[in-house]
């Protein structure tokens, strides 16, 4: 059986002088400063990550490129695989992402935008460089394609872009479905509704994916500490679980939620 993965993240944006910076926030907002995206890289690499994912949260909305002397330093002290998001439009921003470092690409908004940019990166790069993140929120109205009972109401899962700014009518379900056929070698699943409330992942939209694609899926948004790991494990079928205040704030340690994953029989690399 493969071993479940543990990922933290780390969301990156330029500070008050310009300089890139470590943020924490809820719901996608209140973003608050946390540290230094290379120090904190350089921690997770010697704490046990399975991986580790960098996402310049602005690039996209604001219209400009990803930091990738960051990305660079970055890739410097981590000797696990490294994902980079924000702001990758084109085959050429995959290839210098690539060449700055990142072993995988995170894509959102553009391949949204443009999904032959899917098959176009796969064909180029191999499916395993290619993630498709989706950044999912709740709708409860008559405008979805796949609908989900969540606390007892009938809901369906929106596609937003720019950082969760904008959404776009799509339903997560078809997408991601249709991401998979275009090449995705990995599919990298946020919940808006759930992101930094620690309340646990958002297991209704994970369980929905995982049940949709064979594609590797990483549950990301709303970990509270391990129990929550452990339910989008064991509920929901994901394959990887990412999480960014817990750790970042010293709450649990990467190997204290392993320990207690692997006392609950779910393989974790120890």
């Amino acid at each position: 059986m493969l071993t479940k993965r543990i990922i933290p993240c780390i969301d990156v944006d330029l500070d008050e002088d310009g300089e890139p910076a470590v943020y924490t926030g809820v719901n996608f907002e209140d973003l608050e400063h946390t540290g230094d995206p290379v120090e904190m890289a350089q921690r997770y690499n010697e704490a046990g990550a399975d991986e580790f994912v960098f996402l310049d949260i602005t690039a996209s909305a604001d219209g400009r490129e990803t930091m990738l002397d960051v990305v660079s330093s970055v890739a410097d002290e981590v000797f696990i695989p490294l994902t980079v998001g924000g702001g990758i439009r084109t085959r050429e921003d995959i290839r210098e992402t690539l060449r700055a470092g990142a072993d995988k690409v995170s894509i959102n908004t553009a391949a949204l935008q443009n999904p032959g940019l899917i098959t176009e990166g796969a064909t180029a790069f191999g499916s395993q460089c290619i993630v498709i993140s989706v950044d999912a929120r709740r709708r409860y109205d008559e405008a979805g394609e796949q609908y989900e009972r969540v606390d007892g109401e009938s809901c369906w899962f929106e596609c937003t872009v720019k950082g969760g700014r904008e959404g776009t009518g799509r339903d997560v379900v078809e997408w991601v479905r249709e991401a998979e056929s275009r090449g995705a070698g990995e599919l990298f699943v946020n919940s808006i509704d759930a992101d930094g409330t620690k309340d646990g992942y958002d297991i209704p939209l994970t369980r929905a994916v995982c049940d949709a694609v064979s594609t590797p899926v990483i549950a990301s948004s709303g970990c509270g500490g391990p129990e929550d790991a452990h339910e989008v494990f064991a509920d929901a079928g994901a394959d990887a679980a990412l999480a960014a205040s817990i750790f970042h704030f010293d709450e649990y340690s990467i190997r204290e939620v392993k320990e207690y994953l692997a006392d609950r029989s779910v393989p974790v690399r120890l």
